[in-house]
């Protein structure tokens, strides 16, 4: 595009009043602008709010146009609020159009961009009915919408019957356009029959309003010869491509469905787009073009122009977009020209303003703003005071906004400075003085100037004592966790402050942290010593401290070296897989200077997740090392690896686990252990041990060998159990005799051969049950409760034992062990008849039962515990008395009592058996008697338990615990229940 030019003559700016050069002003600069809505129409109570703020100094000013023409603000549909533009009661006939607020101030005007106000509606559907649709099975059917007028478009639904039963668009049988509302049914079926509406809906920016019409009666009838038919049955699937190149991976699940989705569109996705309609009766397709525009985007907009006095102003705008958008240029808000390029020759005063470069199409219009204006240093004026250092240097920089770019000079006082060895002034107008002195201090000015206007900012120079290090840090060397002092002092000019920062390669340190290892060290201003604490190996390398006023500074650096444990061996390879060993290279780790003094391994394998330490050849890996054997490994395993380096200072971080290996297979090398076995059934031989764990397999394929013969028996036979997770084995044999001895040995084997036999083991045979019952069945009465059982000896039996009144099934029973011929039968009933048998059983089963007999429990002993207990002392014993317990008719006699005591402070119970109501008991100087328990005792049973009565010794008296209030009473804790 070529560019155009403006001349001298056509620059004149078109408004009266200030002009913009005074330095302190700025051109408006657009902070919100209007946007373009759908009011409601009839809706003439409301209010529609268009938006314009802007900011500049002095503040702007505000007016608006709509469609190109001033809006009369004076008119009571108008107001002004700020630089906002309210319309009171909008109607579409008058207000609708295109409005743009135009922001002023004396540096000019800028245009914002075009806002429509439209009016949305949506009329009622028409009242008539529709006519009715017949579709038939199998067939395809449609309903047309027939929408009513309306603005913007619609959204479509239908529903069937009734209100809110929505017909599913999912890409099945049934699809809604959402351009003209139809709704297309691929294949009727019986149940679609019903009454149809079309449901539409409009969305506006403060409001959503819906209609319906009227129902459409879908009518389904049953004919086979339906012409659609053939292509609608089975419902076709539906897919997607692109004629030319691949279909965008973002169109995603769409490409499957009857509506394809390609969000966020690019200009790659034009091209022609193929929808085919495909079942096991055929296919066809339709393509359709997608042509894709935009709205306008810059490429490359104005910015406020750098050029010297008298010369041409260039500007360029370009912007992208399709179609091509066209490019005009505005000066405070007027057309100026058209075109990419604007060039302003002559320049002078009047051509100051606001400038805007607008690019549009029929998708949009952007703006592009720039001003015209004198220089100005309020926004970044030569700083007021500025220090420096003696024989140092100093930068003063001025940097005025200005447009066209200015002329910059420098003066001291009434001396125009100009470049010399001490004195540079750069182009940019940045002024450099080097190898200060005292001589130096004064005033400087910067001056600017363009042809709209001119500046000056001043600033003062002051000149300090230089700052410089007094004590340096020194170098350091330290074992790791140990602390350490660097120190660095330093001399700086008495008026400034002086403040010390410290870098650890280059990185400064955080000094202010309570927690962390750095802190300063208090102490005079001029002293800024370091303290580390718990050095580590990270800590390690140059520091550099700095002495820093606000003028200058001053470093000087040291190196700490930090001695620990070694770092972790690199390179870890494992070779040469054996059996039982591997052997390991790796590469020595950084020593931290401290020689490594040694190393050891590490494994870890499935079967122990946890590190531990390994053999090795050689035994005791030397420092200077970089290789061992491991040995001592279970073959056909996995393992991982490390090794750990270790010196004087202790041992440091492993290395990185190796790959994980596997040990070549070896046979077993130990026997299965738990060999045992019997039982079974008849003619059976029972053999288990217990199955080998992963670690004892050594390879794979394995399984066991069984090795059994009769006792006494010379040949041995052998059986294969191939399952790893086996733990038993049945011989079966007709012939095998019950409970005949065999001698039964095991080893394991696998891929790679067998293992050593176990030890043997003696098993027997499956028993037969006993064939004889037990023989002299005797049953005697204990207790109330218990009675006893004998018999001749028997390996082992079952007592099944029951009331008279009850049946034999419901017998209880008592079994018995080895050879034993007594038993006693506990927790039965007082004064009760029972029914006794025994029975011999084994492995086998039960034998058949003895000859049944008769027992009965004794009659219960009293269950009341004695009365009238009293007690007595004379000297150092005591005598406790209580009445005697006497039987009922239905109770055994009492033949005695039991009495259960202890002394004071001692666990163990006395017990004394007694055949009278009394009882003496010594008494101690020093400790008293807990008497706990009496009761009485009978040919039935021990109980009768009374009510613990305790007593104790308080000043030689001899007192009962229920007499509260005396100082010196001893609670006794609860003894536990003792039988007898």
């Amino acid at each position: 595009m070529l560019p155009l030019s403006l001349s001298h003559a056509n620059t004149m700016m078109a408004f009266c009043g200030d002009v913009c050069i005074t330095g302190h002003d700025t051109g408006p600069v657009f902070e919100e602008q209007p946007g373009s809505l759908i009011y409601p129409e009839g809706l003439s109570d409301g209010k529609v709010t268009l938006n314009c703020q802007a900011r500049a100094s002095p503040a702007a000013t505000y007016r608006w146009r709509v469609n190109g023409t001033d809006v009369l603000v004076g008119d009571p549909r108008y107001t002004l609020v700020a630089g906002n533009l309210v319309i009171s009661g909008p109607q579409s006939g008058r207000d609708g159009g295109s409005y743009q607020c135009l922001a002023s101030n004396r540096c000019g005007t800028i245009l914002s961009r075009a806002a429509n106000l439209k009016f949305g509606y949506l009329h009622d559907f028409p009242g008539e009915g529709r006519s009715p649709q017949t579709a038939f099975e199998g067939a395809g059917a449609f309903l047309a919408c027939q929408p009513p007028a309306h603005y913007p478009a619609l959204s479509y639904r239908w529903f069937i019957n009734e209100f809110p039963n929505f017909v599913k668009s999912d890409g099945g049988r049934w699809f809604i356009s959402q351009v003209t509302g139809n709704l297309y049914l691929a294949k009727a079926e019986p149940n679609d029959a019903g009454n149809y509406f079309c449901f539409t809906t409009i969305n506006l920016d403060i409001s959503t309003k819906s209609t319906f019409s009227k129902p459409s009666q879908l009518t389904v009838q049953p004919d086979g010869t339906a012409v659609c038919v053939s292509a609608c049955s089975p419902v076709p699937k539906l897919r997607w491509r692109k004629v030319e190149g691949l279909l965008p991976s973002k169109a995603g699940a769409s490409a499957e469905g009857p509506i394809l989705t390609l969000p966020e569109i690019t200009f790659d996705d034009e091209g022609i787009y193929e929808c085919e309609a495909y079942n096991s009766e055929g296919r066809d397709t339709h393509q359709g073009r997608i042509i894709v525009q935009a709205q306008p985007e810059w490429l490359q907009v104005m910015s406020d122009s750098e050029v010297e006095i008298s010369s041409e102003l260039h500007w360029t705008c370009v912007a992208a977009g399709k179609p091509r958008p066209s490019i005009r240029w505005l000066r405070n808000g007027q057309v100026e020209v058209n075109g990419g390029h604007l060039k302003i020759v002559n320049l002078a005063l009047e051509d100051s303003g606001m400038y805007q470069c607008v690019a549009e199409n029929k998708h949009g219009t952007i703006y592009s703003n720039a001003e015209l204006r004198a220089p100005d240093f309020r926004s970044n004026p030569v700083r007021r005071l500025i220090p420096a250092a003696r024989g140092g240097q100093v930068m003063m920089e001025c940097r005025p906004r200005a447009a066209p770019k200015p002329t910059l000079f420098w003066s001291r006082g009434t001396e125009l400075l100009t470049n010399s060895t001490r004195v540079t002034v750069t182009p940019d107008g940045i002024l450099w003085i080097y190898n200060i002195s005292r001589a130096d201090e004064g005033k400087y000015t910067c001056f600017a100037e363009n042809y709209l206007g001119k500046a000056n900012s001043t600033g003062h120079l002051s000149v300090r004592d230089a700052t410089k290090i007094t004590l340096a840090p020194s170098n350091a060397d330290i074992n790791q966790g140990e602390n350490v002092t660097l120190q660095c002092h330093a001399s700086h000019d008495p008026t400034m402050d002086l403040t010390f920062t410290w870098a650890l390669n280059g990185a400064l340190l955080d000094l202010e942290n309570p927690a962390g290892p750095y802190h300063r060290v208090e102490g005079k201003e001029t002293i800024g010593d370091l303290l580390i604490v718990n050095g580590q190996l990270n800590q390690a390398g140059t520091y550099s401290c700095t002495a820093q006023t606000v003028v200058d500074s001053a470093t000087a650096s040291a190196k700490l070296v930090v001695r620990g444990p070694p770092g972790p061996p690199g390179g870890l390879v494992v070779k040469n897989v054996a059996e039982t060993s591997v052997e390991l290279r790796w590469s020595r780790g950084y020593d931290n200077h401290s020689p490594i003094g040694k190393y050891v391994i590490m494994s870890r394998s499935p079967l122990s997740p946890g590190w531990r330490r390994m053999r090795t050849v050689p035994p005791n890996i030397e420092g200077n090392a970089e290789a061992a054997r491991v040995i001592g490994l279970s073959p056909w395993m996995d393992y991982e690896f490390q090794v750990i380096a270790s010196n004087i200072l202790g041992s440091g971080e492993p290395s990185m686990p190796s790959h994980t290996v596997r040990t070549q297979q070896a046979a077993p090398t130990v026997a299965p252990s738990g060999l045992g076995g019997g039982g079974g059934d008849r003619n059976e031989l029972i053999i288990t041990w217990t199955p080998m764990a992963r670690e004892y397999q050594n390879g794979d394929g394995f399984g066991y060998i069984l090795a059994f013969r009769k006792l006494d028996s010379a040949t041995w036979m052998v059986e294969r159990v191939a399952n790893v997770e086996s733990s038993r084995y049945v011989y079966s044999n007709q012939s095998l005799s019950p409970y005949c001895p065999f001698e039964v040995k095991i080893k394991a084997y696998n891929r790679k051969g067998e293992g050593p036999f176990s030890q043997i083991a003696l098993v027997h045979s499956a028993e037969e049950e006993p064939t004889v019952a037990p023989s002299r069945i005797n049953a005697t009465a204990l207790t109330a409760f218990d009675v006893q059982v004998s018999w001749d000896p028997v390996q082992q039996l079952s007592i099944r034992y029951w009331r008279q009144h009850e049946r034999e099934a419901a017998a209880d029973r008592v079994r018995t062990a080895g050879l034993e011929t007594t038993a006693r039968v506990t927790g039965l009933r007082p004064s009760t008849r029972y029914h006794v048998t025994v029975l011999a059983y084994n492995s086998a089963g039960t034998g058949p039962a003895s000859p049944r007999t008769t027992v009965t429990t004794r009659r219960p002993p009293p269950d009341r515990p004695p009365a009238n207990v009293s007690w007595k002392t004379d000297g150092s014993w005591v005598t406790v008395r209580w009445d005697h317990v006497k039987a009922l008719d239905n109770e055994s006699a009492v033949l005695g009592y039991k009495v259960l005591y202890k002394h004071e402070g001692q666990s163990a119970l006395k017990v004394l058996d007694k055949g009278k109501n009394s009882v003496t008991l010594p008494l101690p100087k020093d400790n008293g008697y807990v008497v706990l328990e009496i009761r009485s005792s009978g040919e039935g049973d021990l109980t009768g338990w009374m009510p613990p009565f305790n007593i104790f010794l308080l000043r030689g008296l001899l007192l009962p615990t229920n007499m509260g209030g005396l100082k010196g009473v001893v609670k006794i804790p609860p003894i536990p229940e003792i039988s007898f």
